[in-house]
């Protein structure tokens, strides 16, 4: 059987929304969501933390995941990537061959369900032609009404080479979508084959509407707090352990 192994990714340096992994929503930090749900898909063997905070890890080990080691410096800066810290859990902290699979579960997004966590996973398994899979959802600003501008001469010409698609109406654009922040699940050989989280074929996995906010502002924040006043049955149920 696939091992499977659940990475949540929590470094401590964000500007946007300062301490936004631990930060208190509905008497929970926020990171305790992503660890109830990788817990509760029932699909992941381990569920690990990578952060370089020592804050962070106490909270996420009181919640029930393992903190095998701090997060380096250099891999927690605004520049990192993501491969650096997915690589360096995969080379230090858990063993294993190409076929195992890793989630990259952000804490940014709380309303994920452990639900969708277990039907990407499924779908993964079951696609041997793909090397991860990754959340998706319906862009709200479609390419084919976008413009570039040159501001020296003032010319405005169209993104896409559609003609007069900026002209009709939504619905008969193609229907595109972009990449959600909720998790990827990726096969350990193709990390390293492709220098990638994600490899090269991916397969989509279109978000339940009610799971898509991803928190970049503090404006996400209060949205999600409205939200979730208003159905605290969207965020995962919380065991502390």
């Amino acid at each position: 059987m696939t091992e499977s192994i659940a990475l949540i990714p929590a470094r401590s340096g964000s500007k946007r929304v300062p301490g936004k992994n631990i930060r208190p929503l509905r008497g929970h930090p926020l990171i305790a969501y992503s660890i109830s749900a990788a817990a509760q898909s029932g699909v992941f063997e381990r569920i690990l933390v990578s952060t370089d905070s020592e804050d962070t890890a106490e909270i996420s080990q009181r919640y029930g995941a393992e903190v095998p080691g701090l997060r380096p410096s250099a891999l927690a800066d605004d520049s990192a990537h993501d491969l650096g810290f997915v690589q360096q859990a995969m080379n230090e902290w858990v063993p294993g061959d190409d076929t195992q699979l890793w989630g990259i579960i952000r804490p940014t997004s709380p309303l994920r369900s452990a639900s969708s966590l277990r039907e990407a996973h499924r779908l993964l398994v079951q696609s041997d032609w793909a090397d991860s899979v990754r959340a998706l959802r319906p862009v709200t600003e479609h390419p084919g009404k976008m413009w570039r501008y040159d501001p020296v001469t003032g010319e405005a010409s169209t993104f896409l080479d559609q003609p007069g698609a900026f002209n009709g109406p939504m619905s008969e654009l193609e229907k595109v979508y972009i990449q959600a922040s909720s998790f990827e699940i990726v096969r350990r050989g193709a990390v390293f084959a492709h220098d990638s989280i994600a490899g090269r074929r991916v397969l989509g996995f279109v978000m339940p509407e009610n799971e898509n906010i991803d928190i970049n502002s503090e404006e996400d924040w209060a949205v999600l707090e409205r939200v979730v006043a208003a159905n605290p049955s969207l965020l995962p149920t919380i065991g502390v352990r």
